[in-house]
C-alpha cells in the first residue's frame, strides 16, 4: 500500500495583520534555514487533534489552504498534535521562516506580517519537510549567478550552495519554476539591482514564482516520502488514453458515447485540437429523447463531500441536455441507487462543478439526451474530468475573449461579474481589471450587493474568508499552478464598514437595480506574463473562482469540535453517551463545569458522558464551534 507521511501541527500566535491587499505582495521573505539534523518525517501515524490558538483568521485559513494543496498533490498530510515529541509549531515571529528538516524536538515555523499567503506557507512547510532552496543545489552555478555584492549584510546564508554529500536533488533537473527558488531581487541592497540572475535570461521572469508548487516540487516531495498518490483526488480523466480511465458504457441506455480524436470544428478541450487530442461525445445520429450513459469506475470516498469538475460543450439542438447522476451503494454492497444531480445546457466549452456527498462507494454518470436531431449538426462533448474530495467553489465566472480585453481596455477599467449568491445567502460581485494601474498586472476586486435575503442575514458580515482564484486550466488538477489570494472580513476592516448591509452604506447601482458596497482586492492579482505563460487563457477564457467560508475567533480557552454522531456504533446501546469522531479541539470551559460531565479520548475518538444527554444535546451543540473545513482544491 501507499505510505502516507503525517506531521503533527500546533498553531499558535497573536493577531496577524492582513496583507496590504492593494499592493504587490513581496516575494522576498526572511528565512532562517539551518539544518543541525538531516532527518525528515517518514513515520505512519493515525489521526490526532490539532490545537488551534491562532487569532488571525486569514492566516489560519491560509494554512488550511496549503494543507489542502499538499493533500491534493502529494501523499503528505498534516495531522493534529497530541503531545508528541516531533511537531511543527506555527507562530507569529519576525518574518516568514522555517528550519529545514525534522529537529526531532519540535520546531517553530514563523508566519509574520504579510506571510498569510498559501504559497508562502507551502514554501515554508517544504523547508520543514526537508527541502532547501533551489538555488542552494550543488550544481546551481550552471544555471544562475549570485551577485554577492548586492546581497544585504547578514542575509548571505540564504544563498549558500551545499555539497552533494549534504543534500540531494532527487535525480531531477534544475527547476526555475520551483516554489523554493528565490526571485531576482531577494534580499537586495539596491531596489534596481538583482541578487540572482539566470544564465539563460528568459528564465529571470520565472524564478521566484509564488503561485503554487511546480510539477518538479511535487515529484521530489513524493520521491522523498516514497509514494505518488493523492489523498483527495478520486478520479481524473482527459480521455487521452485508450481505456478512457476505466469508464463503461451503460447497458440500459439507447446509444453509446464515442471516444473521438479532435478534428476541425470538433476540438477537444485538453489540447484544443493540437496534436489530435481526444474527448468523449454523442452525436446527431440519435433520435429525439434518446440517451447515452457513461459511467465511472467504482470510487471509494474518504471524506463526505466531493466536487466533480469537468468541461463540456453542446453544439447540437437547443433541447439537448447533459445530466449528471450519482449511483450509490444501495446498502447491500451493490452500487445501483441512482440520484439525479444536475442538468447542463451550453454551446461552447464551459467549466462545470457538481457537488456530491457520497459516504460509501459510488459511481458518477454522464447522461447525454438528444433534442431534435433533424435540426442538429452537432453533439455533446465532455473532457478534462477531475473529481476531488473538497468543496466546490461558491461562484464561477468564465470571461470569454479575454485577450481582447487585455489589448483594448484602458488602465483601471473593469469588467463586472454577474450577481452571485454565497451558500449563506449573501449577494456579491467581482470586478476584473485587465490592465491594472500597476503596469503589467491584472487586478481583481470583490464587493457586496444588496440581495433578497438581506433581512434574515447577520450584519455586518464578519469572519468570512473570501478566496479568489484565477484558474490554471491544465487538464490534470494536480499540475495546476492557479493564482489564489484570500482576505478575511472584519467589522471595521481598514476603518471602513465595507461589510455592512449595502442597502445601508452602499451606493445604488442601476445595472443590478440594487446597492453595492465598496470594493476590496488586489491591483496585482496576477501578472500578464504569467497569464500568457501557462494555461490561464486556454481557449481565450479567463476562469475566476470564488469560495467563501465562515471562520470563527479563537483564543486559548476554546477551539473547534466536530460532531460525528450523537451515538457512535460502539456506544449505541448505552445511555447518556455522546461519541465524536475526528475531534479537532476542545469545548468551551463552561462545558467543563457541567455536573457529572466526563470525556474520554483515544487517538481518533472522544466519548462524552453527561446527564440527560437527549434534552441537553441541542444546547450542547450551540456551545460548540463547528470546525473550520477548508475546501478550495482547484
Amino acid at each position: 500500500g501507499n505510505v502516507f507521511a503525517y506531521v503533527y501541527i500546533i498553531i499558535l500566535g497573536s493577531l496577524l495583520l492582513l496583507n496590504d491587499l492593494m499592493g504587490l505582495m513581496t516575494e522576498n521573505v526572511k528565512h532562517l534555514n539551518f539544518c543541525p539534523y538531516s532527518y525528515f518525517y517518514s513515520t505512519i501515524f493515525s489521526l490526532f487533534h490539532i490545537l488551534f490558538f491562532l487569532s488571525d483568521l486569514n492566516a489560519k485559513g491560509a494554512v488550511f489552504q496549503a494543507f489542502e494543496m499538499y493533500r491534493l498533490k502529494s501523499c503528505v498530510d498534516f495531522k493534529p498534535y497530541e503531545g508528541e515529541k516531533t511537531f511543527i509549531k506555527f507562530e507569529k515571529l519576525d518574518g516568514c521562516w522555517s528550519f529545514v528538516g525534522d529537529l526531532q524536538t519540535g520546531q517553530e515555523l514563523s508566519l509574520g506580517d504579510g506571510c498569510d499567503h498559501k504559497a508562502v506557507i507551502e514554501h515554508e512547510l517544504l523547508h520543514a519537510l526537508g527541502f532547501y532552496h533551489e538555488q542552494s543545489r550543488t550544481d546551481r552555478d550552471d544555471y544562475v549567478n549570485i551577485h554577492w555584492e548586492e546581497v544585504q549584510q547578514g542575509k548571505e546564508h540564504n544563498f549558500v550552495k551545499y555539497n552533494d554529500s549534504f543534500i540531494t536533488d532527487q535525480n531531477t533537473p534544475y527547476d526555475y519554476e520551483s516554489i523554493m527558488h528565490y526571485g531576482p531581487y531577494s534580499f537586495n541592497k539596491n531596489v534596481s539591482a538583482p541578487t540572482v540572475t539566470c544564465k539563460i535570461p528568459e528564465f529571470d521572469n520565472i524564478i521566484g514564482q509564488y503561485l503554487d508548487f511546480s510539477n518538479m516540487d511535487i515529484i521530489r516531495l513524493n520521491r522523498m516520502y516514497n509514494c505518488s498518490s493523492s489523498l483527495t483526488l478520486l478520479d481524473h480523466c482527459a480521455f487521452e488514453s485508450i481505456n478512457i480511465c476505466g469508464m463503461i458504457q451503460s447497458s440500459k441506455d439507447d446509444e453509446d458515447w464515442v471516444h473521438i480524436k479532435s478534428i476541425s470544428g470538433m476540438d477537444d478541450h485538453t489540447l484544443l485540437g493540437q496534436c489530435r487530442g481526444k474527448s468523449d461525445d454523442i452525436n446527431s445520429t440519435f433520435n429525439t429523447n434518446q440517451s447515452a450513459v457513461l459511467e465511472s469506475r467504482i470510487l471509494y470516498p474518504r471524506r463526505d463531500l466531493q466536487c466533480l469538475q469537468f468541461f463540456y460543450k453542446m453544439t447540437g439542438n437547443v433541447n439537448d441536455k447533459l445530466v449528471i447522476w450519482i449511483k450509490k451503494d444501495d446498502g447491500t454492497g451493490n452500487v445501483r441507487t441512482l440520484v439525479k444531480v444536475h442538468t447542463f445546457k451550453d454551446s461552447s466549452w464551459k467549466i462545470a462543478h457538481v457537488p456530491f456527498q457520497a459516504t460509501s462507494k459510488f459511481r458518477y454518470l454522464f447522461q447525454g439526451v438528444k433534442g431534435n436531431p433533424a435540426q442538429s449538426n452537432g453533439g455533446i462533448y465532455i473532457d478534462d474530468i477531475n473529481l476531488v474530495e473538497t468543496r466546490c467553489p461558491s461562484g464561477v465566472w468564465q470571461i470569454k475573449n479575454f485577450t481582447g480585453f487585455l489589448l483594448t481596455s484602458p488602465s483601471g477599467e473593469y469588467i463586472q461579474s454577474p450577481q452571485f449568491y454565497s451558500p449563506e445567502g449573501y449577494s456579491y460581485g467581482i470586478q476584473v481589471i485587465p490592465n491594472s494601474s500597476y503596469k503589467g498586472y491584472t487586478g481583481i476586486f470583490f464587493h457586496l450587493y444588496s440581495g433578497v435575503d438581506d433581512g434574515a442575514l447577520e450584519w455586518p458580515v464578519a469572519n468570512r474568508q473570501a478566496s479568489i482564484t484565477v484558474l490554471d486550466q491544465d487538464p490534470d488538477i494536480r499540475l495546476r499552478m492557479s493564482s489564489s489570494k484570500s482576505f478575511t472580513t472584519s467589522v471595521t476592516q481598514d476603518g471602513n464598514f465595507y461589510w455592512d448591509n449595502p442597502s445601508k452604506n452602499g451606493k445604488y447601482d442601476s445595472n443590478c437595480q440594487c446597492y453595492k458596497s465598496g470594493t476590496w482586492g488586489w491591483r496585482t492579482f496576477i501578472s500578464h506574463y504569467d497569464l500568457h505563460r501557462r494555461n490561464y487563457l486556454k481557449n481565450d477564457d479567463l476562469i475566476v473562482f470564488y469560495l467563501q467560508m465562515k471562520v470563527v475567533e479563537y483564543n486559548k480557552h476554546h477551539a473547534t469540535f466536530t460532531f460525528y454522531n450523537l451515538l457512535c456504533n460502539l456506544n449505541k446501546y448505552k445511555r447518556n453517551v455522546l461519541c465524536v469522531k475526528n475531534v479537532s479541539t476542545f469545548l468551551y470551559l463552561s462545558l467543563l463545569q457541567i455536573p457529572k460531565f466526563r470525556i474520554r479520548c483515544t487517538r481518533s475518538v472522544c466519548v462524552i458522558t453527561m446527564p440527560r444527554l437527549k434534552e441537553f444535546s441541542e444546547a450542547f451543540r450551540k456551545k460548540v464551534i463547528d470546525s473550520y473545513e477548508y475546501g478550495n482544491g482547484f
